[in-house]
This record gives structure tokens, C-alpha cells and sequence, in this order.
């Protein structure tokens, strides 16, 4: 298997049946063997029949893992990687807002010595075609300076929902992640660097599509507890 890819969804049946089709249209021309496994969050709409009911699903090409109850995206997305069986593990958002064919660009670092190239809204060269609410935008950038000022400095945009792995790089920072909620991709990024892998940050293309699960007040609170979460947790070595 050359490629996983793990979708994380919450209550995502409006959009996920549009995101499934768009990776299987990429994927048709090209020539790899990959999968899709779909987490459902323990949603309470349709989430699972949209998922099992797509073209993917009936080409197996598609799993579906089910959380019982709401555990969180970073819980969801460890759960997803750690039933992937591909070289390289992809992880993307319910909405797809980093269109799958930005794949590639993270691919050619991968290709070139990185273990793992990370999508990007904020850098030199990203292309953010429908910009989010002035008021996540400010949410966004003030929590990546907490996060360079606390935990992790060298990324400018930590929480763009694409990002690409070696297996080996997964196989080892996902034992020692913990944090179930939005800032686990902090804590994947801080392993990954404490252990010597090197990570690459990419400009993509990013939409804005509205429904986002980011609660402003608690989210923001629980997201700064976590990055002192972090850095007591994991010690530099």
C-alpha cells in the first residue's frame, strides 16, 4: 500500500460524501494503491451512511473505524494512523478546504530527504482562496505565536489540516501522543522534532468552507492549557 489517507469527521454528512468522491476522482489517474479510512467522531447525524454509502466504500477502497462517543479530532486522527497500512499517511479535514491534489507538492519533499511536509496557509507561496471569519484568522495566528513563544519554534502555521507522514516517522511519535482534542497537532510536531525527524512546511492552496467545529472561547482556552500540556509532558532531550 503506498498511500493512507485518514479523514476525521464530526457530524460531516453535508460535506464528507463531496470530499470522498474528490479523492477518488484524483486518485482514478494516478497510479497508487492507497486506502481511505474515514473515523466518525461518534456523530449523531449521517455521517456513517454517507461514508459507507459512497463509491469509494462500495470499490473498497474505503474503512470505517466509529468512535462510540466524541473523543476528540486528535484522538480520531491517532485512531485513523494507527489502522493505516500505507508507506506514507495523510492526514486531512472532513471539508478537504487543502484540495487533494496538493498532495504532490508535500510528496516531492518527502521524495527528498523529509519525513513528513506539512500543508501551509501562512508562509510565502500559499494560495487562500476564501479566507475564514477576520475573527478565526486572529485566533489562528495568535495561537501559532503561543505555540512558537511556548512549545515549538521553526513552523509558522501548525494547524493547517494537511499533512503527510512516513510510516516510520508515525510508528513512532504516535505512542507517545495523548492529546485528543485540536492542538494534537502541536504535540505531533514537537515529538516528531524532539526525535530528529525533519518536517518540511509547504504553501498549498486553502478554501474556507463554513461549518467549522472550533468552539472561539473553550477551544482557545483548552488549546493554550495544552501547549503547558506539552511542554511538561515531553521534555526536550
Amino acid at each position: 500500500m503506498d498511500l493512507s489517507i485518514i479523514v476525521p469527521a464530526y457530524n460531516e454528512e453535508k460535506r464528507l460524501g463531496r470530499t470522498l468522491e474528490k479523492i477518488r476522482t484524483y486518485f482514478q489517474e494516478k497510479d497508487y494503491a492507497y486506502e481511505v479510512i474515514v473515523v466518525d467522531d461518534g456523530s449523531s447525524d449521517n455521517t456513517v451512511f454517507v461514508a459507507s454509502d459512497s463509491l469509494l466504500a462500495k470499490e473498497s477502497m474505503l474503512k470505517i473505524v466509529k468512535n462510540e462517543v466524541n473523543r476528540g479530532k486528535g484522538y480520531s486522527v491517532r485512531r485513523g494512523m494507527a489502522d493505516a497500512v500505507g508507506e506514507l499517511i495523510l492526514f486531512t479535514d472532513a471539508d478537504l478546504s487543502t484540495p487533494i491534489e496538493e498532495i504532490e507538492k508535500l510528496k516531492l519533499y518527502l521524495s527528498d530527504g523529509f519525513d513528513a511536509a506539512i500543508g501551509s496557509r501562512s508562509i510565502k507561496g500559499s494560495e487562500v482562496k476564501s479566507p475564514q471569519p477576520k475573527y478565526r484568522v486572529l485566533m489562528g495566528k495568535t495561537f501559532n505565536l503561543m505555540v512558537r513563544a511556548v512549545v515549538l519554534r521553526g513552523f509558522i502555521d501548525t494547524q493547517c489540516g494537511f499533512k503527510l507522514f512516513k510510516k516510520n516517522c508515525i510508528e513512532n511519535v504516535l505512542p507517545e501522543m495523548k492529546i485528543d482534542g485540536f492542538s494534537f497537532d502541536v504535540e505531533m510536531l514537537y515529538i516528531a522534532t524532539r526525535n530528529g525527524y525533519k518536517i518540511k512546511e509547504v504553501p498549498v492552496v486553502w478554501i474556507d468552507y463554513k461549518g467549522s467545529k472550533v468552539n472561539p472561547l473553550y477551544d482557545s482556552a483548552k488549546m493554550f492549557m495544552d501547549l503547558l500540556y506539552i511542554k511538561a509532558r515531553h521534555p526536550r532531550k
